[in-house]
Formats: structure tokens, sequence, C-alpha cells
């Protein structure tokens, strides 16, 4: 429906509806950001203060980093984990995904749709299993445990290897015609032409593994090795529930988010225009 002056009525609506659920989503986010910068006794007025009228920013800020929970500690424990395990995963499910997408071998589709159904299992049902796998392993209470659980994807094999299939036999034919090996192929023809669906799997690993709390609960116990989820609730058992404080330290855990995805989000929306185009 356009009315005389050429104005889309039902864009219009629709445009106003996005605003209005973009700002109802965006809500919490920046009631943490105005929470983090307030004194105490300002947090839980109503109706909301979005401004602050007592700024306390400094104070609240530095206590989180400064005071006596090494939060430091906690941020770099999880850039580690988070880092090492988006590299090791995007690695392992890229080169299994090109595997079963462009090698022939015996049994290849019956070995896939058993990965595939695993991935209908509730990651619930495994932990008991893990963590006595774990504690067999030696692994349990250490960074290289958290780093492995995470590291083997059904996901990230799954999307890369539909991906992979859109890469023309053709083109690894005639490569492998003029002597080029199966590694070869992959790192110089097939890796490039899927590195949008690589950097949006990349992405999303390390937003998964970086707000991940269940895991590091469930397998870390010396306090020393903790992530910086676990540290927030500590940190909250600590003070108490000082709520700006823990807004405050909230605010800085999802600082590495935000690089990523502003350096990254170009590739995501690439892929996902990829993926759109295959259908």
């Amino acid at each position: 429906m356009t009315t005389t002056k050429g104005i889309d009525i039902k864009k219009l609506i629709v445009t106003i509806i996005m605003a209005i659920l973009g700002i109802v989503f965006l809500m919490p986010f920046i009631w943490m950001i105005s929470a983090s910068f307030k004194v105490e006794t300002d947090v839980l007025t109503y109706p909301i203060q979005w401004i602050p009228e007592t700024w306390n920013a400094v104070e609240n800020y530095k206590s989180v980093w400064t005071g006596t929970m090494p939060f430091l500690l906690l941020y770099w424990n999880s850039i580690k984990v988070t880092v090492l395990t988006t590299i090791t995963s995007v690695t392992v499910s890229s080169l299994a995904a090109y595997g079963f997408a462009k090698i022939n071998f015996r049994g290849s589709n019956f070995l896939f749709l058993i990965i595939l159904a695993t991935f209908m299992i509730p990651p619930q049902t495994l932990l008991v299993t893990q963590f006595l796998l774990f504690r067999w392993l030696g692994l349990y209470d250490t960074h290289m445990g958290l780093i492995l659980l995470n590291s083997f994807s059904v996901f990230g094999t799954f999307m890369l290897r539909q991906f992979y299939l859109g890469i023309s036999n053709e083109l690894i034919e005639s490569a492998r015609m003029d002597g080029a090996g199966h590694f070869r192929i992959f790192a110089s023809i097939a890796l490039p032409l899927v590195r949008p669906a690589i950097a949006t799997y990349a992405i999303l690993r390390f937003i998964w593994t970086w707000n991940d709390f269940q895991n590091p609960l469930i397998f870390l116990r010396t306090k020393e090795l903790y992530t910086i989820q676990l540290g927030i609730q500590s940190f909250a058992d600590q003070h108490g529930s000082i709520y700006s404080l823990m807004m405050a330290a909230s605010v800085s855990a999802i600082i590495p988010l935000l690089i990523i995805f502003i350096l990254g989000q170009k590739h995501v929306i690439e892929g996902i225009q990829l993926g759109g185009v295959k259908g």
C-alpha cells in the first residue's frame, strides 16, 4: 500500500515495529551499562534512572579490576581457554568437514550419520561420563581439559561440510591431476573458498566458549584457574551481590565479544549471504 506521496505504509509499519523491538532488546544492555556507573543505592531505584544522578563509574571499575578478586587473572584465563579452544575447534571441524565432503572412502556417509546423530544427545546427559573420563585421564581441574571438551563440534563439522559441498568437484579433480595431494588442495583451494563460513563458525565458537558457565563450574575446582564467568559469580558471593560492581564486571567481560564481532561482522554477513544463496 502506497500513499500519494510515495510512502510505502507497509514498510513504514514494519520499520517502526522493528525499531521498537530493537529498543526493547537493547534495554537490558543499556541498564547494565547505566548500573555500572551508579552508586549502589541508585541501582534498583524506580522509576529507572537511565542517566545516573550520582556518578560512581571510576570507583566501581577500580574496585572490579584492582580489588581483592584477581579479575585480571580471570580475564587472562578466559582469553587463553577461549582462543585455544576456537583455534583447535575450527581446525578440527574444517579438516573433518573437508574429509566428509570431498574424500570418498568406504562408509563415509554412514560414519557421518553416526556423528550427526550424536548432535541429538543433550549435552547434560554426558556430563557424568565426561567427568569420570577426565578424572581418569588426569584432565580434571586443568585448562587443557576445558579446551579439549569444547574443541570437537558436530555443529561445526556439519556447517562447514555444507559449504565444502558447494565447491566444484571438477576443480578438485583438476588440482589432483596436477599432482596436488588432499592436504595441499585443502589448504590452497578449498580453505580460501569457504573463508566466510570459517570466520562465522570461529566467531560463534568464541562467543559460546567465552560465555560458557556450566563446563568451568563442573570441571574446574582451583580458584586460580577460574574463567571470568565463574569469577563474576564468586565476586557476587564475596561482596553480597553488590549489583553496581557485578554490572561493572559484566561490562568488562563483554568487551572482547564486541571487539571480535566488530572485526568479524563483514565475514559473518558474507557467510550468511553465501548460505542464503545455497538455500
